[in-house]
């Protein structure tokens, strides 16, 4: 950990901290303009997200699955970077191995800030 401009975290640390045998999301993060969390899904779980008000970010640390997102279907796996907008209907399906994600909200800002 760190002050409030600068912070660092332990993905290992914050992976035991998942029970491992349910659903589960655990924030680290949450600043103004972002947070940031591990999600897990068990092989065989359900994922029963619903859109969110922030656009997205999810970085598939182990496992595979399909997700959805609006009519579209894509299989996941290690290694791939998934950004979903805000709003936009998604959930992972077909979990076949216990899935671990390191998750990313952008807060939206005002497109013209006042100064």
């Amino acid at each position: 950990m760190g002050n409030n401009n600068w912070q660092t975290f332990d993905l290992n640390e914050i992976r035991t901290r998942l029970s491992g045998t349910k659903v589960e999301y655990r924030e680290f993060l949450n600043v103004p303009s972002l947070s940031c969390g591990v999600y897990h899904l068990p092989a065989g779980s359900k994922d029963m997200q619903t859109p969110h008000d922030e656009d997205e970010v999810y970085l598939v640390l182990e496992g595979s699955a399909r997700m959805k997102t609006g009519d579209e279907l894509q299989d996941v796996k290690p290694g791939m970077i998934l950004y979903i907008a805000a709003s936009e209907d998604h959930a992972f399906f077909e979990i076949e191995e216990d899935m671990t994600l390191l998750v990313f909200f952008a807060s939206h800002r005002p497109e013209n800030p006042l100064s």
